[in-house]
């Protein structure tokens, strides 16, 4: 149900800062445990502007980086095709977008890498639940029910930006 699936969100934290590059522009990087950086840095030899950051695992972010960590709009694709995207803050979900896993969507508002805030959950079957599950969000459960229309268009905005960041990102050359 619902809580399973809320507390199957993998909040993968992106803040590992590796100070391998010292020239500020495009470079790509295969670090020693499999994991690979395309994309942007700063003169400080972190990633920052954007990049594609692959992970051993097969999850995948791509977006925009500040200071070594993804930090704007992005997408956080994880190896079962599960997804984010939308908003980022120093390493995590934060603000406006979308999870969809297991053909489950929830479109709303995140706070430190979690479902927190205005938002609604879509099922399978293209309803919203029993009660419906569109509200207000905190730890993950639904407190108060009620429209909340314009949190999944701003969520839908921000996937939208997220995804045209992806793609930049994805097509980014030296």
């Amino acid at each position: 149900g619902l809580r399973e699936w809320n507390e199957g969100i993998d909040v993968r934290v992106l803040c590992v800062v590796r100070d391998v590059m010292s020239a500020e522009g495009y470079h790509a990087v295969k670090y020693e445990d499999g994991d690979e950086y395309k994309g942007q840095w700063n003169g400080e030899g972190r990633r920052h502007g954007l990049g594609l950051l692959k992970f051993a695992d097969g999850t995948e972010y791509a977006g925009d980086f500040e200071n070594g960590m993804n930090h704007g709009h992005g997408v956080l694709t994880f190896v079962d095709r599960s997804y984010y995207a939308g908003e980022f803050k120093d390493g995590k979900y934060d603000g406006h977008g979308v999870f969809f896993k297991d053909e489950m969507k929830y479109e709303g508002e995140f706070k430190d890498g979690k479902v927190d805030g205005s938002g609604k959950i879509t099922f399978k079957d293209k309803t919203n639940g029993r009660p419906r599950q569109e509200g207000t969000f905190q730890n993950r459960m639904l407190k108060t029910g009620g429209k909340q229309q314009a949190a999944v268009n701003l969520a839908k905005e921000a996937e939208s930006t997220a995804q045209e960041k992806a793609q930049k990102a994805k097509d980014l050359r030296a």
